[in-house]
């Protein structure tokens, strides 16, 4: 394990928290191989959704620590090595079971990014600053880092971001759909936080059964599969469903 991630499980809310100071959040190989462990722990608690932030720093995460490129990038057996890391801890984000929200202030750039767009939800605070710079180094981005990102904001957009190199700020963020939503300057977190706090009075079987139907749509599947369907099914028969329209029938909160 690492101390540059701290995880915290704070009942239903989970927290995983970027803490490289040195590198302003730049995520090393050490803390991508930690990432699907912790996403393990966090769907082991009684958490309802996870916030990943930057914490102190500030920073989300200014991409992908250079200082060890030539070390741990060095050889086509140690990049091999280092290209899954990085791919299972994405994923292991990706398919987390509950919902994910990165909270963005300040830089979120290359591998930053990729974090980001791994999560269900992307606040972006005021300030931030948005970038790939795969190709003011010469380097490549991951497949399906991409795949991600043209699944949010389009192909266009991200032949432009990736082909350019530019930065953007929030309010284009905004704009490109990047940002799920919009959060002042030093308030991502606090709204993400709050965010998380409304979520975690729905219906958590609702959540993880949208998560899985999504996947799927976005993975490319456009007509309905037996499995499909008896998800469907399956919600009239829950637990959550019968609490859901008998609290409903009584004028009650539900109690998930």
């Amino acid at each position: 394990m690492t101390d540059k991630l701290i995880l915290k499980l704070n009942g239903k809310v989970a927290e995983l928290v970027l803490n490289h100071p040195k590198r302003r959040n730049a995520l090393n190989l050490e803390m991508w191989s930690a990432i699907p462990g912790l996403i393990a722990k966090v769907e082991a608690s009684d958490a309802r959704s996870l916030i990943i932030h930057g914490g102190e720093v500030g920073h989300f995460a200014a991409g992908a620590d250079i200082s060890e490129f030539q070390t741990k990038w060095g050889t086509a057996e140690t990049a091999g090595t280092a290209a899954q890391a990085l791919a299972d801890a994405t994923s292991s984000i990706e398919h987390c079971a509950i919902p994910t929200i990165a909270a963005i202030e300040k830089s979120c750039m290359g591998a930053g990014l990729s974090v980001a767009t791994a999560a269900d939800i992307r606040i972006i605070a005021e300030g931030a600053k948005i970038g790939l710079p795969p190709a003011k180094l010469g380097a490549s981005y991951p497949f399906e880092d991409l795949r991600r990102l043209v699944d949010i904001i389009g192909l266009a957009p991200t032949r432009d971001l990736m082909l350019t190199a530019r930065v953007i700020e929030a309010d284009e963020a905004m704009q490109l759909g990047l940002a799920t939503r919009w959060a002042g300057q030093g308030k991502a977190f606090s709204t993400a936080l709050e965010l998380a706090d409304q979520m975690a009075h729905l219906s958590p079987w609702s959540q993880r059964t949208a998560k899985t139907q999504l996947s799927r749509i976005g993975a490319g599947q456009r007509t309905e599969t037996p499995d499909m369907r008896a998800l469907q099914v399956e919600g009239f028969l829950n637990p959550d469903f019968v609490e859901g329209y008998t609290a409903f029938l009584e004028k009650r909160k539900p109690s998930f």
